[in-house]
């Protein structure tokens, strides 16, 4: 059980750093957008694309805490 746990907190931990990225690539995008053209189309669509990678980081790092508690519980 303790092997399972620890493997999903490695996945999970890989999947915030994932989606932080996705997020930050889409954050630059969006400034050069608009700075470049000025086009509001694309700087929301990239809006949402950042507000979405965030919200999955947010959801990872929250299973990872649960899964790092549960370990914890299990050992003690």
């Amino acid at each position: 059980m303790q092997t399972i746990l620890v493997i999903a907190i490695v996945i999970l931990a890989i999947l915030v750093v994932v989606s932080l990225v996705r997020g930050i690539v889409a954050f630059l995008k969006t400034t050069k957008v608009d700075l470049e053209s000025g086009e509001t189309e694309n700087v929301t669509e990239m809006q949402v694309l950042q507000n979405k990678m965030m919200f999955n980081r947010i959801k990872y790092q929250a299973l990872a805490v649960v899964a790092v508690a549960i370990l914890l519980a299990l050992t003690q």
